[in-house]
């Protein structure tokens, strides 16, 4: 059971309502050692529409439950990326298949249009701390160290500019959006185990600290906020927040108080013209629309509620319990991109682009938003796990849903075709690359969704259906609210399937090895058995599922486990017959078994017969009778 994380407010007074179960903070049964830190967020922004600036006062408590003594900090600084000549700037203009988003847009920017945050004054526990700005870090000399268990508190003053609208954050979309507010304030670095990760900014991926957030922004009254945190205000904003309409004073000014308890970032998004559009979910969630009402997509949009009801649905069953009170949709943004309790999405769109990106976009929730991994390090625990989630949501839309009628037999058959062409290419990294340090945005694009996506299905084939099931509730029982990193997802689908499973993890991350297997002779000479002689001819070892299927159309699978595995998968839900056979040692090429005479005459045998190993070539996976074979 989740319990709802709630925030009241009379008089501005918050009420965290935070239960868990034993793996919630601090210490766990299953793991003593485990820690990680915490902040909580204070923060005033003063927004002026007409310079695209604002700006703001932060104060955030920050507690070191990391063994170590800390005497350094640092904080990100993202705005200052989209300057020509950053390091975001000279990686887009180097890469050999730029992203076109950015390409070589940064370095043509004018001193109107750059982003910037520029730190005003800082100070720990009342007193100055040396800072030195690297560009899109802030390194910061603690005046006192953070003992273990110890508390600091800083206080920030800054300005910053809002660029135009290039990657994820910006002004003045192509769709007209005046503001797409995301990685836009200073933001503390994460410290775990592996000591601060103070990584510059270069258009990927993004790393937080667990804590809560209270956000007023002042701004134009024409302006409708969307984003993350409950409104603590919502009588005094009105713009459909209430049934009650409120009167603004032209060129006046309000106050959106929004509070946000444990998140690890906060985005938001501003328009004079959204269209705001609130539905109940169930009893205790509200799902919110910002977007506008513009009669080229706007009956997408109108249609965009009822499905995504049933896409929660259908989520929550399969992978765990939505824990906030509310989840937006905010139109803004160059594409798609995940926050915590919403998303900045492009909303001109017909509608089955607009339930895809809704759909990958809320799947974020539980891999990363739920699941703070470091997804510089593990972007394929994020985006590999919410492309093959997506995928699996969406068939169910197609094939019981709201969009039936589409429904795709092979769900994840584009992540291992993506997977295989850019192995083939010869352009595939092993996943352990940094998000950053990929060579190509191709490389990173297959690494991160595609082999992230095949990882999952990969496994189904290995464990079995209903134990991937299960792992996926477990691992969000277990590591919800936590940063997990690739050997604790591991583990959960270990205890659960009492398979050993660390050579797959290996294999699937540390590698680029290829499945390959074949059927190189089947010999029915004897009159009353038939020899299967089967080879490993690429380097990853897989378990393999062989389907025999007899002339009157009834079949029979037989199941080789590898001696690596100890153990073996249970028979998936329609397999009714299901044979294990002995195990076959990876160090062995090939391996040979024996099917028993029956009064049936086999017509085919097929390896890997729902498509999950991801053979690299299915060309020898198969045999069948040529028809001139004499009958027993």
């Amino acid at each position: 059971m989740v319990t709802r994380i709630q925030v009241q407010s009379n008089h501005m007074n918050k009420v965290f309502l935070l239960i868990f179960l034993l793996g919630g903070f601090g210490l766990t049964a299953q793991n003593t050692t485990y820690w990680q830190q915490h902040a909580t967020y204070d923060m005033d922004i003063d927004f002026d529409v007409e310079t695209d600036r604002f700006t703001g006062t932060q104060q955030l408590v920050y507690t070191n439950n990391s063994p170590d003594t800390l005497r350094r900090a640092f904080w990100h600084l993202y705005l200052n990326a989209f300057q020509p000549g950053s390091m975001m700037d000279l990686r887009n203009q180097n890469l050999p298949d730029s992203d076109p988003r950015v390409g070589e847009r940064i370095k043509n920017l004018k001193p109107n249009e750059i982003g910037f945050t520029r730190v005003e004054s800082l100070t720990q526990n009342g007193k100055p701390v040396d800072y030195e700005r690297a560009e899109t870090i802030l390194e910061v000399t603690l005046n006192e160290p953070i003992p273990p268990g110890g508390k600091a508190t800083f206080d920030m003053v800054f300005e910053s500019q809002v660029p135009v609208q290039i990657r994820r954050n910006g002004r003045d979309s192509k769709e007209g959006i005046e503001y797409s507010m995301s990685q836009w304030y200073p933001k503390m670095c994460e410290y775990d185990y592996m000591g601060w990760h103070a990584n510059p900014y270069i258009g990927r991926e993004f790393y937080g600290i667990w804590g809560d957030f209270d956000v007023k922004i002042t701004i134009d009254s024409r302006y409708v906020i969307g984003g993350t945190g409950y409104l603590q205000n919502p009588e005094q904003i009105g713009h459909g927040y209430t049934d009650k309409a409120v009167r603004h004073a032209p060129g006046s000014k309000i106050t959106y108080h929004f509070v946000a308890p444990n998140v690890h970032d906060f985005f938001w998004g501003a328009d004079p013209d959204y269209k705001h559009v609130v539905r109940k979910l169930d009893e205790d969630t509200d799902i919110h629309y910002f977007y506008q009402d513009n009669e080229d997509y706007a009956d997408a949009w109108e249609q965009l509620p009822a499905i995504m009801e049933e896409a929660f649905q259908y989520i929550q069953e399969h992978y765990g319990e939505y824990p906030y009170e509310q989840y937006s949709f905010v139109q803004g943004g160059d594409g798609g991109m995940e926050y915590p309790m919403g998303t900045l999405i492009t909303g001109d769109r017909a509608l089955p682009s607009l339930v895809g990106v809704s759909v990958h976009e809320l799947m974020h929730t539980w891999y990363q938003m739920l699941m703070g991994t470091n997804e510089a390090l593990y972007a394929w625990m994020d985006e590999g796990f919410t492309s093959w989630s997506t995928s699996e949501v969406m068939n169910h839309l197609r094939t019981e849903g709201a969009l039936a009628g589409g429904a795709n037999n092979r769900t994840h058959a584009g992540s291992y075709r993506f997977y295989q062409q850019i192995n083939e290419a010869g352009y595939e990294e092993p996943l352990t690359v940094h998000a950053d340090h990929f060579r190509t945005n191709a490389a990173y694009g297959m690494a991160a969704y595609a082999k992230g996506a095949v990882f999952l299905e990969r496994l189904r084939y290995v464990i079995g259906e209903e134990n991937l099931d299960k792992t996926l509730l477990r691992y969000y029982d277990e590591w919800r609210f936590k940063h997990p990193h690739p050997n604790d997802f591991i583990r959960v689908a270990e205890k659960v399937s009492g398979l050993e499973l660390d050579w797959y993890k290996e294999y699937m991350v540390n590698t680029t090895a290829t499945v390959d297997y074949g059927i190189t002779n089947v010999r029915e000479g004897d009159g009353k058995s038939t020899r299967v002689e089967l080879q490993r001819i690429g380097d990853f070892p897989l378990p393999q599922d062989v389907l025999v299927t007899y002339k009157d159309g009834s079949t029979e699978l037989f199941n080789i486990p590898l001696v690596l595995m100890r153990g073996n998968k249970p028979a998936d839900r329609d397999m009714a017959t299901h044979t294990v056979l002995p195990d076959w040692p990876w160090t062995h090429p090939t391996y040979e078994f024996t099917i028993p005479k029956k009064m049936k005459k086999i017509d085919r045998i097929q390896l890997d017969p729902k498509d999950r190993a991801g053979d690299f070539d299915s060309g020898n996976n198969g045999w069948s009778r040529t028809g001139d074979e004499p009958e027993d």
